[in-house]
């Protein structure tokens, strides 16, 4: 198959330049993820010795599938180097806005933990200010959901609760998502101090000001852009 935006496996190829043997990996959640937690898989299975920490119980699931070893907090002080994808990529100030799979809250700690972020996207997620996509994921307790909602919309936000298969989605930290409906932001960090100032928010899909490496996927083409580059 001639690789595309959404078959991003030439982005996971390059993202194994920055896997050394004996390393704690953060292995993040989504397609991209997936697609460089298989090529992982393959290096491990040739004699790679590493520890991954998953931000998903899917990317759980996925790395003991592929022979990759997992690793707690319990057990670890730092990652190395997390790996991730995002649904959006502002440039040229690489905000990120995370979440549509729903594993924002893991997603942050690891990311959070790791000496360095890797965030592997197709150029379909580029964009030239933060939320020009339209949709920011904000996770909530199920307790505050509804109240939440009304905070939400006050300020306003207008959201809808995500749906699964049997109703709302709920989160492997058995949460809910609320789905705000936005256009491109003036002031994201202001607004993710508003969205977080509201009792019962626990996450937001804003990830600002954390410089990733990033490696974009444009069909046959890969390129990496460092923090400052």
């Amino acid at each position: 198959m001639k690789p595309t935006s959404q078959t991003p496996e030439l982005a996971a190829a390059r993202a194994m330049e920055f896997v050394a043997d004996g390393q704690v990996l953060g292995l993040g959640s989504g397609r991209a993820a997936s697609a460089f937690i298989r090529a992982l898989g393959e290096r491990v299975r040739g004699g790679l010795h590493v520890r991954g920490v998953p931000t998903s119980e899917a990317s759980a699931a996925l790395a003991t599938e592929c022979g990759i070893p997992l690793a707690s907090f319990d057990e670890i002080e730092a990652i190395d180097v997390t790996f991730d994808g995002a649904d959006e990529v502002a440039l040229p100030s690489l905000d990120i806005v995370k979440g549509l799979g729903g594993a924002m809250l893991r997603e942050r700690v690891v990311a959070a933990a790791a000496r360095q972020w890797v965030i592997l996207v197709g150029a379909d997620k580029l964009s030239a200010g933060i939320g020009s996509r339209g949709v920011l994921p904000v996770e909530v307790a199920p307790f505050a959901a509804a109240f939440c909602r009304r905070r939400l919309e006050a300020l306003g936000l207008p959201s809808e609760f995500r749906q699964g298969q049997r109703g709302r989605f709920v989160t492997d930290n058995g949460n809910l998502v609320l789905d705000l409906r936005i256009g491109p932001l003036d002031d994201p960090a202001g607004l993710d101090r508003a969205i977080r100032a509201i009792p019962g928010v626990l996450e937001t899909g804003l990830f600002l000001g954390m410089t990733p490496t990033l490696i974009v996927q444009d069909g046959e083409t890969v390129s990496v852009r460092r923090p400052g580059s």
